[in-house]
C-alpha cells in the first residue's frame, strides 16, 4: 500500500489517515471526493503509517518528521491546483490542524474526522493512565498496545473483516494490529503543540465526531471547536459510529457533510473575489 492519487479538478484535497493505519481509512471518502469534481491526494506518511502487507520492519518517526511531510504533500498540491483543502482521521486531523496554524491562510477548509487530542474513549485499557510513566524510559521503545474489538468500528460485519485480516497480515483498512509506545509518545507531543496552538487556526472548520467513540471521546471535538480561532466553524456529532467514522456506518454522512462543506468555502471564496 503506498499513498493514493485520485485525479480530478482543479481543486485539490489532502486527506491524512490516522496513525499506524494507511490510505484505505480515507479510500471511501477520497472517492466520494473525486467523483464531486476534487483531486484527492491520500499519502502513506514514513514513520507514521503502516503498510499493509509490506513485510517489513516498522520503526516509528518523530512527529515533526510526519508534519514535514505532510508539508510536502501539501505543497506539491498547492503547486499544481487552484485551491487545496484538508481533511484528516484521527491524529490525522492533529496534524491537518498543525498545517493550518502555520499554512491556514492558503487551506481552502478543513474537515477534521475524529480528532484526536486525548486518548480517553470507552474501550482503551485502564492501564491507559500509566503509559506517561513509561514514555520518558526505554519501556517506549519495546510495549505496543495490540488493537481489540471492536477496532473502532461499530459495524459488527466490519469488525469480523478487521479481526480476520489482523490475524492473517498483521494490519488492516482500519490500520495496524499493534501501536507502538513510541509512537503514541509522539503523538502526544503532536496534541500538546497543537493544543496551544489553536488560537492561530483561522480556516474555516467542519468538525465530525462520533458521540460513542471508543478511542478519543467526544471531548476533544468541543475542545477544538471551543478554542479553534476559525470564524466558520461548525460541529457535527454522529450516533450510529465509533471511531473510524470514514469505514463505519455513517461514512456516507461523512463523506457528503465534507464535500458540502468543502464546495461552501470555495463558493463563498469565489464570491468574495468577483
Amino acid at each position: 500500500m503506498k499513498t493514493i492519487t485520485l485525479p480530478g479538478g482543479e481543486h485539490a484535497v489532502l486527506a491524512l489517515h490516522g496513525l499506524l493505519g494507511n490510505p484505505l481509512e480515507m479510500h471511501y471518502i477520497g472517492k466520494r471526493l473525486q467523483k464531486a469534481g476534487y483531486t484527492v491526494v491520500i499519502p502513506l506518511i514514513p514513520g507514521y503509517g503502516y503498510a499493509t502487507g509490506a513485510g517489513q520492519s516498522y520503526r516509528t518517526t518523530h512527529y515533526q518528521a510526519w508534519y514535514q511531510d505532510v508539508v510536502r504533500h501539501f505543497e506539491q498540491l498547492k503547486s499544481t491546483h487552484k485551491t487545496v483543502s484538508v481533511t484528516g482521521l484521527c491524529i490525522g486531523a492533529v496534524l491537518a490542524l498543525r498545517l493550518a496554524m502555520e499554512r491556514g491562510e492558503q487551506i481552502a477548509a478543513l474537515s477534521l474526522l475524529s480528532t484526536t487530542l486525548a486518548y480517553d474513549g470507552w474501550s482503551l485499557p485502564w492501564y491507559r493512565f500509566l503509559l506517561p510513566l513509561a514514555y520518558y524510559t526505554p519501556a517506549r521503545y519495546l510495549y505496543a498496545y495490540h488493537e481489540r474489538h471492536p477496532y473502532g468500528l461499530k459495524n459488527e460485519n466490519l469488525q469480523r473483516w478487521i479481526a480476520r485480516e489482523m490475524q492473517v497480515t498483521g494490519s488492516s483498512a482500519a490500520g495496524a494490529s499493534r501501536l507502538s509506545a513510541e509512537g503514541i509518545f509522539q503523538a502526544h507531543r503532536l496534541i500538546k503543540e497543537v493544543r496551544r496552538g489553536l488560537g492561530k487556526v483561522t480556516t474555516p472548520a467542519l468538525v465530525i465526531h462520533a458521540e460513542e467513540d471508543d478511542v478519543s471521546s467526544v471531548h476533544s471535538a468541543e475542545y477544538v471547536e471551543r478554542h479553534i480561532g476559525s470564524a466558520i466553524k461548525h460541529k457535527l456529532i454522529l450516533h450510529d459510529s465509533y471511531h473510524i467514522i470514514t469505514l463505519d456506518n455513517e461514512k456516507e454522512t461523512v463523506a457528503d457533510e465534507s464535500i458540502a462543506f468543502f464546495d461552501q468555502q470555495l463558493q463563498h471564496n469565489h464570491t468574495i473575489t468577483l
